[in-house]
């Protein structure tokens, strides 16, 4: 119970609440059920038109309703039998710390059964005016838990603590809080109905933007239950603080009679607050409803409909709140204003974004745009935001160069909805491209990112046909942007050998092989790149051998995993017809364990790839054909030397050009073997 204390008082520091007396309190039955309203229809309505004039709302008072909210409930929970961790740290504002505290003492000071509790309620409530109703039962519940976490505070340290002693005596504080179990069981059930119609307040007065698409009807009715609900929610907790006042009169010879009647008044309020709550429970769920269904149809116009920017579109999907939905690594706020006339790439994923390397590689592809931004939108389970899933987008969202939705766990659920139904999205990321207008002009542009990076600028279907249909199989789209030693290697013209295995045995074979190669006059780099699903520890003590024995280059764990990823990119992103996703299916369909080789230059088109067997004979006869490399290139030489006419009878093939200038230096390949052909003059007759 002490650890509780300690945590209470920690909160009550950050909302810089301090503890003064408060005015003497007689019996709480008193006032009861004093200026009471009847429950006619009249009166009724006469009250919440009371209330309404309370109502002024400043929209210069903004306030996290739900930040504070938790903030006053951790608190209580911190006296209650079941404390909770408070696992979030909170910065108040010093005027709305202020604002707190004066409340807190007008509660206490007016706890006296003498006066009118209705004409108390409806004070308090002007005091609250400027808030929203959310904001202004959060205030006001803030301000009794200061008192009552205080009162807590004192009476469960005052055996340990002389300060807290001292301060029991001067407040009358009784010793024990034992003969008081009934009356704060009915106290404890008030405040946690009230903080059930706190967060029905809040989570109405989130969509208040949207409340045009409610039918006028159901829209005044639910705010009559808010006013009716606000009205009794600052009443009871008129009454909740009259039991902290109460205690400094309280003589062990009235303990029995009094307790019961301030129970049997807490009990009273706590059902009349829940009969509230359930009223109230039922037309939000009503409200939202229709909104819900009437957005999504909205969202399906406005996302079909070319307007002049994308302003319309964005401020249908985001704006539902405020006009700074959005925020940078720098956690500043960003408006949609200055995604005006760009084009947006949202990247929707699960709140942990992606696995650390990858979404390293996509920051990389996405760094260099211009007019372009990316905009994150994490999308919780439908369990909801967790814990944990809040603190990993906020880890990841201070540290990636992209803007990102500020609150996702805010996200309307009509908008989560469309992102799920409309944009596909389930368990992978998806990168949906809406272009200057507000268009959806690709529906998933996740791949041409990962392959192309911003070469694929603007990302449109269009774009992304225009890049396959000048993409051919090389070694450079292979390995492009994997690793900068392979980019240089590109970038220079030479020849690699891209070649994966799980045997290391082999792999000291392979070495060998090229390094012999190699010492022929051939100018090979050969680089290791896994395997496809490899197990973590056998490529990295593949990777570690290689690289001690030198058997050749090899790249990074992270970078073998990108190599088979952008593998996968290249086959799921065309047809099957297209000799790119052939060749990459053929490698992802042996997974790459039993030996292969990739032989290429660069970005020529001119590419061998062999799988074992075939690898080890054609490098054991390339050596007869290194004369040829410097015409037909290694890959060609290579492929000459598989191709070689068994028997050695030699290739019979001939072919007849007709003679052009400079004939005599140029060196033509047979289309047969694949060798440099020899040339000789023939003369024709035409008479």
């Amino acid at each position: 119970m002490a650890e509780s204390c300690k945590k209470a008082a920690a909160c009550a520091l950050q909302m810089r609440i301090f503890c003064f007396s408060a005015p003497q309190h007689h019996f709480i039955d008193s006032y009861i059920h004093a200026s009471m309203p009847s429950p006619t229809r009249d009166v009724g309505d006469f009250l919440i038109r009371e209330v309404e004039l309370t109502h002024d709302p400043d929209d210069q008072q903004q306030l996290d309703s739900e930040l504070l909210l938790n903030l006053a409930e951790a608190i209580f929970n911190c006296t209650a039998e079941n404390p909770t961790d408070l696992d979030q740290e909170i910065d108040t504002d010093p005027s709305l710390a202020r604002t707190i505290y004066k409340i807190s003492n007008e509660m206490l000071a007016r706890c006296n059964g003498g006066e009118n509790l209705h004409r108390n309620t409806l004070e308090v409530l002007e005091m609250l005016g400027p808030f929203r109703w959310d904001a202004k039962m959060v205030v006001a519940l803030a301000s009794f838990t200061r008192s009552y976490g205080v009162f807590w505070l004192v009476l469960q340290l005052q055996s340990k603590n002389a300060l807290a002693l001292s301060l029991a005596v001067v407040r009358r504080i009784p010793s024990t809080a034992t003969f008081l179990k009934r009356r704060f069981t009915a106290l404890n059930l008030l405040v946690g109905t009230i903080l059930r119609l706190v967060r029905l307040l809040i989570s109405y007065e989130s969509l208040s933007v949207k409340h045009e698409l409610v039918d006028d009807r159901d829209r005044e009715i639910t705010r009559s239950r808010i006013c009716l609900a606000s009205y009794w929610m600052c009443r009871s907790l008129l009454v909740c603080s009259s039991q902290i006042a109460d205690l400094r009169n309280f003589s062990i010879d009235e303990r029995s009679d009094r307790s019961v009647v301030a129970a049997w008044g807490l009990y009273s309020l706590g059902n009349k607050l829940s009969c509230l709550c359930s009223d109230l429970g039922e037309c939000i769920e009503k409200c939202q409803q229709q909104i819900e269904t009437r957005l999504y149809e909205k969202l399906l116009h406005v996302f079909k409909q070319k307007g002049d920017d994308n302003q319309k579109a964005l401020r249908a999907f985001f704006a539902w709140k405020d006009e700074f939905p959005f925020k940078n690594s720098s956690k500043e706020k960003i408006g949609i204003l200055e995604l005006k006339g760009k084009t947006v790439l949202v990247l929707i994923t699960k709140p942990e974004l992606l696995p650390l390397d990858k979404a390293y590689f996509l920051v990389q592809q996405t760094r260099s745009l211009e007019n372009c931004v990316v905009l994150w939108v994490p999308v919780g389970s439908t369990s909801g935001w967790s814990s944990a899933a809040k603190a990993s987008f906020e880890f990841f969202s201070s540290r990636v160069p992209w803007l990102s939705v500020a609150r996702p766990w805010s996200l309307h659920p009509a908008v989560v909805g469309f992102i799920r139904q409309e944009w596909g999205f389930g368990d992978d990321p998806v990168v949906v491209v809406l272009n200057e207008d507000g268009l959806v002009s690709n529906a998933n542009a996740m791949d041409m990112v990962w392959i192309w990076g911003p070469r694929a600028f603007p990302f449109t279907d269009s774009r992304e046909g225009e890049l396959w249909k000048e993409a051919n199989w090389t070694v450079g789209l292979m390995v492009d942007g994997i690793s900068p030693l392979l980019s240089q290697w590109i970038e220079q013209g030479r020849d690699l050998c891209i070649y994966g295995s799980d045997s290391i045995d082999w792999i000291r074979k392979f070495s060998r092989k090229i390094k012999k190669i190699r010492g022929l006059g051939f100018d090979l780099e050969a680089v290791y790149v896994g395997c496809k699903n490899p197990s973590e520890r056998n490529v990295r003590s593949i990777i570690h051998t290689i690289d001690e024995e030198d058997l050749s280059s090899s790249i990074t764990l992270s970078s073998v995993d990108f190599f088979w990823f952008r593998l996968e990119a290249l086959k799921r992103s065309i047809g099957q017809q297209h000799e790119v996703a052939a060749r990459a299916g053929e490698l992802l369909d042996s997974g790459g364990r039993n030996g292969w080789g990739v032989i290429g230059r660069g970005s020529s088109t001119d590419v061998v790839m062999l799988e074992q067997g075939v690898l080890e004979q054609g490098l054991e006869a390339l050596q007869t054909w290194r004369g040829n490399v410097t015409e037909t290139g290694l890959a060609g030489a290579l492929r000459a030397a598989l191709e070689a006419p068994v028997g050695g009878g030699g290739c019979r093939h001939d072919e007849v050009v007709e003679y052009e200038e400079g004939l005599a230096e140029k060196r033509k390949i047979c289309g047969s073997c694949r060798v440099p052909m020899e040339k000789f003059v023939v003369y024709k007759c035409e008479a």
